[in-house]
């Protein structure tokens, strides 16, 4: 009985460390390519602890797929995908964060603000301040809203209300809470993906 739960107890090990191959190959390889850009990027700025933070985002843009996956065309007031190389969207980017992590930082607001602001505006940072600080669902709700509220025929969700967004129509109020998800996810794998090129 007790050579049965061994071998069964050995099979779910292995069957969860397969599994965990699986995943890193096809979920997460097209973004960790990306890793050693990003912290080389990051490091010039002293901010490289940020690395699956930035992976965390980038995996929430694209998925690492795509000329521009960080989607860091609009940080530069151009239209969406205009960053046609990979490597200048990682520098823009991590440039980008760099803005929007040194003027929260300078604010006073937590770190899920500064996130938020990828996504939303650096001004979604001035907004938090005057309104405690942290950022919350709500707070970025209601920043959407008064965002929309300037241009209602650009931010509409393609009018379609079944649209988790409608009617919070700029941005993702969701977005910070999705990369800090994603986020554990590297927090886990960058090392995990040093650990395998190891032992190439």
């Amino acid at each position: 009985m007790w050579k049965f739960i061994k071998r069964l107890l050995l099979f779910t090990l292995l069957m969860s460390v397969i599994s965990l191959f699986a995943i890193y190959r096809y979920y997460f390889e097209n973004v960790l390519k990306y890793e050693s850009q990003v912290y080389t990027e990051l490091k010039a700025y002293n901010l490289e602890e940020y690395t699956p933070l930035l992976l965390g985002l980038m995996m929430q843009e694209t998925k690492g797929k795509g000329k521009d996956p960080m989607q860091a065309s609009e940080s530069l007031g151009l239209a969406k995908d205009s960053i046609q190389d990979s490597s200048k969207s990682i520098q823009q980017g991590v440039a980008h964060f760099k803005d929007v992590y040194s003027y929260g930082k300078k604010q006073g607001v937590d770190l899920e603000t500064i996130v938020q602001s990828y996504n939303m505006g650096i001004s979604y940072i001035k907004f938090v301040k005057a309104h405690g600080g942290k950022h919350s669902t709500q707070l970025a709700k209601t920043y959407s809203l008064s965002m929309v509220d300037t241009n209602p025929k650009l931010y509409t969700c393609n009018n379609n209300k079944k649209n988790f967004r409608y009617p919070y129509c700029y941005g993702d109020f969701t977005y910070s809470e999705k990369v800090l998800k994603k986020t554990k996810f590297f927090e886990f794998f960058v090392p995990l993906k040093h650990n395998i090129e190891g032992k190439l």
